[in-house]
């Protein structure tokens, strides 16, 4: 790729990021947080099962409006095509549909 075709726009420019968005609602004060993954830069290898699974780990708290700082744990499998395989809440609160 040379600075000219950069320049005169020949070469496409990659597409925007991809995001996985979720909401959790929280156990104790049932404030519904959303949260996100970049499939393209957060997920790590998962190499117990041949590196054809990768995973992302987020820990979410509220804003703290209501007074509750409960932290959500949320683990998040994919495959090796970026899509969801599993989604679990560890502790502190449960997807919202």
């Amino acid at each position: 790729m040379s600075f000219l075709d950069r320049l005169l726009g020949r070469i496409k420019p990659k597409p925007e990021k991809r995001y996985y968005i979720y909401q959790v609602s929280c156990k104790r004060c049932g404030e519904v947080i959303e949260g996100r993954v970049d499939v393209d830069n957060d997920l790590s290898v998962e190499y117990e099962s041949g590196g054809d699974v990768f995973y992302a780990r987020k820990v979410l708290m509220g804003d703290g409006s209501r007074h509750c700082y409960q932290q959500i744990e949320v683990g998040l499998k994919f495959d090796k095509d970026r899509r969801l395989l599993e989604r679990r809440v560890a502790s502190g609160g449960e997807f919202v549909e």
